[in-house]
C-alpha cells in the first residue's frame, strides 16, 4: 500500500500529540531478534523508520511532542527483484531520501506556530532541488577542477592516475569534513546533531531489548552507530577513490566533461556497494575486522552527533514506540526489513 497520507500535520495516520513527560517504558521488553530500525533528526525531532511504517516525533513550542506515523513504500514486495544485492541498496537509499524530505517538512511545519507560516510542498521541493544540484557542483565536480589545478603545479600528474585520485579523494573528504565543522557551529544545527545522538542512542537500546527510559538509554548507550549515513559517507568517500582510479584508466586522455559525467552516473553502483558494506557490518559488529574497518566512519560521526538532553531522547523513544507497535506483528515471520541507514 503507497503513502497517501497528508504530509502536513495534523493529517498524517495515527497523528497524535503526547506530554513531553509520558514516554512508554516497557516497549524494549520483548524477546528474540528484532528486525534493525533507521532513523534520522529534523527539526526539534527524530524520524524513526521501522519495517512497515515509518514516525516522526517533534518537540513543539508548547513543549508537547507531535507525533505522526505512515505507512512504508511496499514497492520492494511487488517487485521482488529490487531486494537484489546492491539494487536493494539503491532502492532503499531511494527511500530513505523521499521519507527523509517528507520527515523535514513534518518537522518544519511543526516547529512554526503559526499555520500561515507553515511550508508548501513546493517550497520545500525548491529548496532541496537547489541544494541537491549544489551538492552535486561541491562535493563531485569541484574536487575534479581542483585537482586540475594542482595538475598544472606538479608535472606528468595526469600520468598518474592513482596520485590524481588520491589527491581528489583528499580534496572531497577534506570538504566534507570542513562542511561538517562549519555548519556545526551553528545553534541550531546543533540542536538537530543533538537530535541525531539521541536517535542513535534510543536505536541501540530498543535493539538491544532494554526499557525505553531516557536515563537509562542516556547512561548506557553511545551516540555513535555504525549504520550511521556518516558512516555509510565516508565508505562512499573512500570507494570513489578507487572506482574512479579505474574510471580514468579506461578514460586515458579524455577530457573533463567525460570524466565528471561518468562519475555522477556511478553514484548509485557506489552507493548500492556501501549499503552492502554497512549491511555487513551491522550483522557482524562484533569481529574485530569489521570494528577496525569501521573505526574511520565512527570518528567522523564525532562532528554530526553530539550528546542529547533526556527531553530530546524522550522525542527519539516517542517516534521509536509508534514503529515499534508495528514490529510486534511481524516478529513470528522470522523476517526484518532491509537494515536501514540510521
Amino acid at each position: 500500500m503507497a503513502d497517501d497520507s497528508s504530509d502536513q500535520p495534523g493529517h498524517g495516520t495515527g497523528h497524535t500529540s503526547a506530554p513531553a513527560d509520558a514516554p512508554d517504558d516497557h516497549v524494549g521488553h520483548a524477546h528474540g531478534p528484532r528486525p534493525s530500525i533507521g532513523g534520522q533528526a529534523v527539526l526539534e525531532g527524530v524520524m524513526m523508520r521501522g519495517p512497515v511504517s515509518w514516525s516522526v516525533a517533534c518537540r513543539k513550542p508548547d513543549d508537547t511532542i507531535a507525533v505522526e506515523k505512515h505507512p512504508l513504500p511496499t514497492t520492494a514486495e511487488r517487485h521482488k527483484w529490487l531486494k537484489w544485492p546492491l539494487v536493494r541498496g539503491c532502492m532503499v537509499l531511494g527511500e530513505s531520501l523521499a521519507i527523509g524530505i517528507k520527515a523535514l517538512m513534518i518537522s518544519a511545519n511543526y516547529s512554526l506556530e503559526e499555520e500561515e507560516e507553515q511550508l508548501s510542498d513546493k517550497q520545500l521541493g525548491w529548496s532541496l532541488g537547489t541544494a541537491m544540484v549544489l551538492f552535486s557542483a561541491i562535493f563531485i565536480a569541484l574536487p575534479v577542477l581542483g585537482t586540475r589545478l594542482v595538475e598544472t603545479l606538479i608535472e606528468g600528474l595526469s600520468d598518474r592516475p592513482l596520485l590524481f585520485n588520491l589527491i581528489e579523494g583528499a580534496f572531497r573528504l577534506s570538504m566534507f569534513v570542513g562542511y561538517l565543522l562549519l555548519i556545526s557551529q551553528f545553534k541550531d544545527i546543533r540542536r538537530v546533531f543533538q537530535y541525531h545522538g539521541a536517535e542513535h542512542k534510543t536505536i541501540y537500546a530498543y535493539e538491544n531489548g532494554d526499557p525505553l527510559d531516557p536515563g537509562l538509554i542516556d547512561r548506557k548507550y553511545p551516540t555513535l552507530h555504525v549504520r550511521c549515513g556518516t558512516n555509510f559517507l565516508f565508505i562512499v568517500l573512500f570507494l570513489t577513490i578507487v572506482a574512479h582510479f579505474f574510471m580514468d584508466l579506461a578514460l586515458a586522455g579524455a577530457g573533463l566533461a567525460p570524466r565528471i559525467a561518468i562519475r555522477i552516473a556511478a553514484i548509485p553502483v557506489l552507493a548500492g556497494i556501501s549499503y552492502e558494506a554497512i549491511k555487513l557490518a551491522s550483522r557482524n559488529e562484533a569481529s574485530l575486522f569489521f570494528r577496525v574497518s569501521m573505526l574511520p566512519g565512527l570518528a567522523l560521526q564525532r562532528i554530526p552527533t553530539k550528546p542529547p538532553t533526556l527531553d530530546q531522547i524522550e522525542v527519539a523513544i516517542v517516534a521509536m514506540q509508534a514503529v515499534a507497535a508495528d514490529v510486534q506483528s511481524l516478529r513470528s515471520s522470522g523476517e526484518g526489513p532491509e537494515a536501514p541507514v540510521s
